[in-house]
């Protein structure tokens, strides 16, 4: 300010009669770029030695903070939008004014990215939308989206006209599968360098892209019947699906949620359960297929019934042999309405309702028979079968048989050896054999000796009586078994030797016999044609001549 008064003075000592005339205005800075919100200082001066009233003029807040013989400072607060100061002083009369521009800026700290919608169907068009809502001054904006790291489009604000300037840009675009979880985002610049500011940027937070293929209905696989109680397998398969592998199946069967085992492949995403129906009659199956926002649902009608296996009785489960035995096959109470019955052996078909029977007189072969019953049951137009099978056990007093347990046994010396005797009955007898009074181990076996060579007492007992057997024992040594085996040896020798000779002898007279063949054929053309030429010389003789 001293170096400006100085000037002053000086302009008045060399033009003393056009002070008035000659006074400038100025105000500092010469150009002002204030952020939004902001304050800024003003200094207004003047070259008149002597001014008169002076100060600024503006709707923007204001406080002198300063003031000098030619010149004065003021404070301009909470600047929010652009504006014009005037700076103004009089000298003798005559005022002079000076403008101040004020241009308010702000960053684009706020940059929002909107996709719409955010799951897309295949071929679909979306809308990517990015808007800055607080930002100036707008002609100095570049907005621009991006897909990834490529630019999808750009956009900046010079040409607009100021009434229909907004901070924002959208475009359209049509889905692909190979968009599905592509990143997008929107990046604002405001260059202010051209007012002397600086350069300023903004981001958008990344928003992801999802892309879905649900064309077609979804599908159940069930059977039309199911049997209450009993496990069930269904599955609710969907196709032409994208992405399969995240789509999400909700099963019910009536009120009763399913918990199933979700699988995909490709384009194909499928659900596989397992069912026990509860409560008898007409349900329903439904499949709830979700994707996205996309929800599809389908239905499939059931029957459950109930049929549970025939009821098949032995009237005695373990009778003795000669026991007269009742076997009866009854349906289910469970079962409705009463089912046909067929049991093996019967005679005839009992009438609807009632059970089917049979009498056997238990006999020792009958022991592990198997009796079976068949019912049938028609249900919604299908013939359904049940089965029940039970064995007939027999029991019957021991026996010792002599192919299971021979009479007399040949043990080899040496060789390792058990007794054998096995018997029959039912229940299945407990066997003890005794030589001498002492009991043999019928378990072991044992290294044959000349000391097993004897005779073994065997019992056989169950509940319903015992049968004893006298067993021999041989116990042959090592030498006599090799000279049997030569004997026989020798036998089958001499056996095989007759026989070639046989064979041999009854050949050869065949064969001499086959050797004068042709020689006796050959005598005997000799004589027919002698008796052909005497034949000849007779027709030509003399007396025929």
């Amino acid at each position: 300010m001293l170096l400006f008064g100085t000037w002053a003075l000086l302009a008045l000592i060399l033009c003393p009669g056009a002070t008035e005339e000659l006074f400038e205005v100025s105000v500092w800075p010469d150009q002002a770029l204030v952020e939004f919100g902001q304050s800024l200082v003003v200094n207004c001066s003047t070259t008149c030695p002597d001014p008169g009233p002076s100060g600024i003029e503006t709707f923007l807040k204001k406080t002198q903070v300063g003031k000098g013989p030619q010149w004065k400072e003021f404070l301009l607060e909470d600047i929010t939008e652009n504006s014009i100061l005037q700076c103004f002083f009089s000298c003798s009369g005559i005022q002079k004014e000076m403008s101040l521009g004020i241009s308010v800026y702000q960053p684009p700290e706020h940059v929002i990215l909107e996709l719409q919608p955010a799951w897309v169907a295949v071929d679909e068009a979306f809308t990517v939308k990015c808007h800055v809502p607080n930002v100036a001054p707008l002609e100095n904006l570049t907005l621009t989206l991006l897909q990834g790291n490529q630019e999808l489009h750009r956009k900046n604000f010079v040409s607009l006209a100021m009434a229909v300037q907004r901070a924002e840009v959208a475009i359209s675009v049509r889905a692909q599968r190979e968009d599905d979880r592509c990143n997008f985002s929107c990046h604002a610049q405001l260059d202010l360098s051209s007012q002397g500011g600086g350069l300023f940027h903004g981001s958008s937070a990344i928003m992801v892209l999802r892309i879905f293929e649900f064309s077609q209905s979804p599908q159940i696989w069930v059977s039309p019947l199911l049997e209450v109680g009993m496990a069930e397998s269904v599955s609710c398969v969907v196709a032409r699906v994208f992405p399969a592998k995240e789509v999400m199946f909700y099963m019910l069967l009536g009120d009763q949620e399913l918990n199933p085992f979700l699988s995909w492949e490709g384009d194909t995403a499928w659900a596989n359960a397992t069912v026990r129906a509860l409560e008898t009659g007409d349900q329903e199956l439904s499949c709830l297929v979700s994707l996205g926002p996309m929800e599809q649902k389908t239905k499939e009608p059931v029957y459950v019934y109930s049929f549970p296996p025939p009821v098949l009785e032995i009237e005695e489960s373990y009778p003795s042999v000669g026991t007269d035995v009742n076997v009866t096959c009854s349906g289910h109470v469970l079962t409705s309405p009463s089912p046909t019955l067929r049991l093996q052996g019967a005679p005839d078909l009992p009438a609807p309702g009632e059970p089917a029977w049979i009498l056997v007189t238990a006999r020792e072969e009958d022991d592990g028979r198997n009796f079976s019953c068949e019912a049938s049951l028609e249900v919604q137009g299908q013939q359904l079968i049940k089965t029940t099978a039970i064995q007939l056990h027999v029991f019957y007093e021991p026996r010792l048989e002599e192919s299971g347990c021979p009479g007399n046994q040949t043990w080899v010396e040496g060789t390792e050896q058990m007794l054998a005797c096995i018997p029959k009955g039912n229940p299945t007898p407990s066997m003890v054999c005794t030589r001498n009074g002492m009991i043999f181990n019928l378990e072991v076996p044992q290294t044959a000796t000349q000391n097993h060579t004897g005779t073994y007492c065997c019992v056989a007992t169950n509940q319903l009586g015992s049968v004893s057997k006298d067993i021999a024992v041989i116990v042959q040594g090592l030498d006599e078994d090799l000279s049997s085996t030569i004997f026989i040896i020798i036998i089958v020798a001499l056996g095989v030797g007759v026989v070639t000779i046989a064979l041999y002898l009854n050949y050869r007279p065949c064969k001499i016999e086959r050797r004068k063949l042709p020689y006796r054929q050959k005598e005997n053309s000799k004589e027919e044609e002698s008796q052909l030429d005497v034949q000849q010389a007779e027709k030509c003789s003399p007396h025929n001549c």
